[in-house]
């Protein structure tokens, strides 16, 4: 189960944030409790536990505030934000246009939007200073947010996303592929098979990515179609893939930690220039995973993290080096 808080985005804009584990006192009025779609169907959560929940100094757990990618939804965080709600309070926002916050078609779908969002949710959820662990797109958000305001994030998890500009031909062929689907698919079954097996897109048989998509449908009259609008997704991503993002990078001032499948879309090499340009960064890698790192492998993905995350919310802990 996870309790869904309404906030107030940019430009008015409404957006459902989940909180999981158990609610703090003082809870907003406009709070309420519903189940998240399950991650994926027929999985188990592994894992240990982070440890007994810390105190940050001021009476509650150390807030942590996750990103999902383009066409992604908080619920894609479950398996984690479960995990670090053992000893984190744990909130998973639904970004613009996304999930179940509002998709209006005169919404601003820029960086500053997205960024302002996750920059009210950290303030209307009292969460910061908080640690941002970001997916992609979500991650790029998280470094823009910390570079603009190192008073709300006290640490950063930037999950398989690039620095660098992917140009106009990236942007092209995200249109075709959106073009490509067969939507609406007959079934949830379908939905898995094709993202799974039968994309173009897709190397070999991937049922995790075939979940992954799974989750961002719902059931139309003439079928299952995405929760979002496609013109949208692009609409989000033209607002970044022309440009490079590493002056941002360099104005992070808190401790950052660059994750990477092996065979994600986020190269070694970028990844290790990454960590040099952060003024605190540090690398790690999760094996056998793809751009899906946290929903690919958990249990890496944990693994990955958990020494960083023990470091950055721990009192008086170390610096990250």
């Amino acid at each position: 189960m996870a309790r869904r808080i309404d906030v107030t985005g940019a430009g008015g804009v409404r957006l459902a944030a989940w909180e999981f584990g158990d609610p703090p006192k003082g809870d907003p009025a406009n709070a309420v409790t519903e189940p998240v779609i399950p991650p994926q169907s027929g999985r188990k959560r592994r894992g240990g536990r982070l440890g007994e929940p810390l105190d940050d100094g001021t009476g509650s757990r150390p807030g942590v505030l996750l990103l999902h990618g383009l066409m992604g939804r908080a619920s894609h965080w479950a398996s984690t934000a479960r995990w670090l709600s053992e000893r984190h309070r744990a909130v998973a926002l639904d970004q613009r246009g996304h999930g179940q916050s509002a998709k209006s078609p005169g919404a601003a779908f820029t960086r500053e939007a997205y960024v302002e969002d996750a920059e009210a949710a950290l303030e209307q959820l009292g969460l910061a200073p908080a640690v941002l662990i970001g997916h992609a797109m979500g991650a790029l958000t998280a470094w823009q947010l910390a570079a603009k305001r190192p008073d709300l994030v006290r640490g950063l998890i930037v999950c398989d996303m690039r620095a660098s500009a992917l140009g106009a031909a990236s942007q092209r062929e995200w249109g075709d592929w959106f073009k490509s689907w067969p939507a609406p698919f007959a079934t949830l079954a379908d939905v898995r098979k094709w993202f799974g097996e039968d994309d173009p897109w897709v190397e070999r048989p991937n049922p995790s990515r075939g979940e992954f998509y799974a989750e961002v449908m719902q059931e139309s009259p003439d079928g299952w179609r995405p929760v979002f609008e496609p013109e949208q997704m692009l609409k989000s991503r033209e607002t970044w893939v022309y440009d490079a993002h590493w002056e941002e990078l360099a104005q992070v001032q808190c401790p950052a930690l660059v994750v990477r499948g092996l065979d994600g879309e986020l190269g070694r090499a970028e990844a290790q220039e990454m960590v040099r340009v952060l003024p605190r960064g540090a690398y790690a890698e999760v094996a056998d995973a793809g751009h899906l790192v946290h929903y690919d492998q958990p249990e890496g993905w944990r693994t990955a993290i958990e020494p960083f995350l023990d470091a950055v919310l721990t009192p008086e802990a170390p610096e990250i080096p």
